[in-house]
């Protein structure tokens, strides 16, 4: 006969499991926050490419106005995607002397 737990017991693991559901809610939230926080860079990137290509008034073609906090986005932005293909440029060329290394084609 299994012994049954404690009402105590069961109203601790009830607020172990309640508390864990909360942190999990917390963190979800903060990646939330940080992806909608990612994005409005992405478009204030595009704001600032927008504006150096698209005149705003129809004689406006000499008149372009784009924030520094576009500039900077577009900036970090262009940066990271060069770094990203950098990267993986790089990943790959190792990844093919390893292998003509292995395969002792010289």
């Amino acid at each position: 006969m299994a012994a049954s737990a404690s009402p105590r017991a069961c109203a601790h693991a009830s607020s172990l499991s309640a508390s864990s559901e909360i942190a999990s809610a917390e963190s979800l939230a903060l990646q939330a926050c940080d992806d909608v926080d990612s994005l409005h860079a992405v478009q204030r990137a595009y704001a600032c490419i927008e504006k150096l290509i698209v005149p705003q008034r129809v004689g406006d073609t000499e008149e372009v106005f784009p924030t520094r906090t576009e500039l900077g986005a577009l900036v970090r932005l262009v940066n990271e995607e060069l770094q990203r293909r950098i990267e993986a440029a790089d990943a790959t060329t190792q990844s093919l002397r390893a292998a003509l290394g292995e395969g002792g084609v010289q």
